[in-house]
């Protein structure tokens, strides 16, 4: 299957399965369930899911086991993105081309909304039938999620972004910052879908974290490089707002022709970690080909 409708099966999956998930805006509160759709069902790219799909059918997975933890990824990705718009952290007035979820609504709510978006990821991975899981995959899962979500993943990348703003960062510092903020959730998407097969052989966990880390950098070097060479119509969001916070990223350290390098040093090593799939790994390939190179 060509990749652009890949890309298109799994995102209208994933969209069903959240849609069964989240409260109708009817019902009380009705103004923070009216956000937590906003904020989930309001476009997206779909990365973190699709690579969860995808990791799962490079290891035989039916994808209908794959759905809930697909869900509950893009539920705490999500409430990311509602939490770093807010004003005492990006304060941004754009995402995916129309108004964050404070401004939409308001600060308050859109905190509520993303608490509300983080809780219910657990929830869906502690209470899904479908993802027909033994008690140890499914804590398993719980572990992963929220290693990778909070101080020792997400959170705690955020922190360090937060405390770099204005500073220069030596590579290595700045590799350290991603793998937490960015790479730690993709990571994540991955290992859930390993995680997900009852007959995971140790080898190829190995090497599907091996794939995850190096897609993870290279995501967000292509973010870096984006913000540089896109405009705010392509992007949904600022064009130019980390130089704009004198942040430091990949383009500054390195410059723009290094940190397109490098990005494309990252795809042919998660390449080389997929040598032993077979071609039911070509989605996840394909994916790795497609961040480098994405548009937005």
């Amino acid at each position: 299957m060509p990749l652009k409708a890949y890309l298109q099966t799994c995102r209208e999956r994933v969209d069903h399965a959240l849609a069964q998930w989240l409260p109708d805006e009817s019902l009380p509160p009705q103004q923070l369930h009216a956000a937590m759709r906003y904020a989930l069902l309001g476009g997206g790219k779909r990365v973190r899911p699709v690579l969860l799909y995808a990791t799962g059918a490079a290891l035989g997975v039916e994808p209908s086991r794959l759905d809930g933890p697909a869900c509950a990824v893009e539920m705490i990705h999500a409430y990311s993105l509602v939490h770093d718009d807010l004003p005492a952290m990006d304060d941004d007035e754009l995402r995916r081309g129309r108004p964050t979820c404070h401004i939409a609504f308001d600060e308050a709510t859109a905190i509520l909304a993303g608490d509300a978006l983080l809780t219910l990821a657990f929830e869906v991975l502690a209470s899904d039938e479908t993802m027909a899981a033994a008690p140890a995959q499914r804590l398993r899962m719980v572990r992963e999620l929220a290693q990778a979500s909070g101080h020792q993943g997400m959170v705690g990348g955020q922190a360090l972004d937060i405390a770099a703003e204005g500073t220069r960062l030596t590579l290595a510092q700045l590799q350290t910052m991603h793998r937490h903020k960015t790479g730690a959730l993709i990571r994540a998407a991955v290992r859930l879908g390993a995680i997900s097969c009852d007959t995971l052989q140790p080898a190829q966990a190995t090497a599907l974290d091996r794939y995850a880390e190096a897609i993870g950098l290279a995501f967000q070097i292509r973010d870096d490089i984006l913000d540089v060479e896109a405009d705010t119509a392509t992007l949904g969001k600022p064009q130019g707002s980390d130089e704009a916070r004198n942040k430091p990223t990949y383009t500054s350290l390195l410059g723009l022709e290094g940190a397109k390098g490098k990005a494309q040093t990252l795809h042919q090593q998660a390449l080389e970690s997929l040598y032993d799939f077979g071609p039911s790994a070509d989605p996840l390939r394909r994916l790795s080909a497609y961040i480098v190179d994405r548009g937005n």
